[in-house]
Formats: C-alpha cells, structure tokens, sequence
C-alpha cells in the first residue's frame, strides 16, 4: 500500500506548454500499484529557467520535458546521459541529490517500436526534439533514404544533414514510410489537420504518428483505415512514461502492471 503523503514523499512532474493527463495517470497509477512514496504532477511554465532552479532546489526526483522546452533545458542541466548528446534534445531530467541529467527516452521508445518494421525508405514531418528524436531512432536502425520535411530551413536542413538526409520545406512525394512528428492532428488547433495527403497515405506501407493525444489522430485514422501498419503516439508515450519511471524509481513494473497503467492514463 502507498505510504500517505508526507515529508519523505518524493516529487516527479512535467513540464510542457500543453500539459497533458497521460504522465500523471500513468506514473501516480503505478505509484500505487507499486506502494511507492511518490507523486507525479504536470506543470506548464513561462519561466524554464527558474523551474529548472526549482528542481534542482526542491529536490524534485524526476522531470518530464515536453515541446518546446526539449533544446532549450539543456544548457541549464549539468550533463547529458545517452542519445540525449547525440540527439541535442532532453525530455527527461534525473536530479541526484543536486546534480541534473539530461535523458532521452523518446529515442529508446521509438527503437524499440521499430525494430521489426522492414527497412525502407521514409518521408518525416518535423524538425524539434520529438522530430531529432525519431530520425534518428531510423537512421541509427538502418531505415534508408530519408527526407526531413521542415518549414524551418535552419532547423531542417541541420538535421537533414547530420543523419545523412534530405531536407525539404513541404510535405510533397511519397514514400514507404510517412512519420508525422508534428502537432498536426493533436488536440487543440490543429486536431482536424492531416499530416499527409490521401493519395501519400494509400502510397505508403507504414504510418508513424508521434502524437499521443488523441489517440486516434486523423492520419492514425485514415492509416487504419487504408490497412497501413502504424505505430501510434499512445505506445511510444508509454514506452517513454516506462522507461522515465524506471530512471525516477530504481523500480521496473511487469507487463501487466504496465498494460494497467496504460489503460488507466488513456481512459
């Protein structure tokens, strides 16, 4: 049983500009199926500099780092962990006694999920820290001919040419695999855009799209419906919420515990 709130209870949060339900669900879910003193709570700021500062002051365990502050915490932490260096992104912070490291698991997440999809070539939509994040999971997996579709030349063209990609400013041409890393189609403006065209859909073989919320995007929706194999924004959040949990914790769930979990935070 989960001991009751009090001075040894450990903090973890989130911090995005559109916070989410899916991290607290999730992390305070297996909390208490765990007993483990601890609570998770999303937060949005104006003032990353001074959050990061109360991190470190507050002993905050753990901190989930969303759009758009994934580039910006880095040169406020104290060292960068995994593909968090090689990617330039952080959406994880482990605060040990002080000390602040910087991790990527959306990286790990998006390995994972792809490591049976055959490799072909791929066309992705998007150049922030979820977009680094994912192409570079397919480069580093062997994924071939790639094209980073980014309106940001600066930001597109850097990450084109670091993992030996094309860039492009719009999302034309077709391809085997479509990847949207985008926030077309997530709740809120933009829930009723579609990432790619119909005819790119129908042309394609596989459709990624790393939104989470909702869980069936338009572009998830019209994949499914064409017969698309597709990995969805809900299994990579939750492969990412699992490994951060296991970085907070030291504790590592079952599957089944996990699955609860995950029903629990998308309910």
């Amino acid at each position: 049983m989960k001991p009751p709130i009090g001075p040894a209870t450990r903090l973890c949060m989130s911090l995005a500009a559109r916070p989410g339900n899916f991290g607290s669900r999730f992390h305070n879910h297996l909390y208490d199926a765990l007993g483990l003193n601890y609570v998770y709570k999303a937060f949005t700021t104006d003032d990353l500099a001074g959050a990061i500062t109360g991190i470190r002051a507050l002993g905050i365990r753990g901190c989930a780092v969303s759009m758009p502050f994934k580039e910006a915490v880095i040169p406020m932490l104290d060292g960068l962990r995994d593909s968090a260096a090689a990617i330039d992104s952080v959406n994880t912070i482990v605060n040990t006694d002080g000390d602040l490291l910087g991790y990527n698991t959306d990286y790990s997440a998006v390995r994972d999920l792809i490591a049976d999809l055959p490799r072909v070539p791929f066309l992705l939509r998007g150049s922030g820290g979820m977009g680094k994040a994912v192409a570079t999971a397919l480069v580093d997996a062997g994924f071939p001919d790639g094209t980073i579709v980014a309106r940001n030349e600066a930001a597109g063209r850097t990450l084109a040419e670091r993992l030996g990609c094309r860039w492009q400013a719009e999302a034309t041409g077709a391809a085997p695999l479509l990847v949207n890393v985008t926030p077309l189609g997530m709740t809120g403006a933009d829930q009723d855009a579609l990432a790619f065209t119909p005819d790119q859909i129908a042309a394609a073989q596989i459709i990624i799209d790393a939104v989470a919320k909702p869980v069936e995007t338009p572009l998830l929706r019209a994949a499914q419906a064409a017969g698309k194999t597709v990995v969805t924004g809900a299994q990579i959040a939750t492969l990412q919420a699992l490994e951060q949990f296991v970085l907070y914790t030291g504790v590592r769930p079952s599957d089944e515990q996990v699955a609860a979990a995950e029903a629990y935070a998308l309910s």
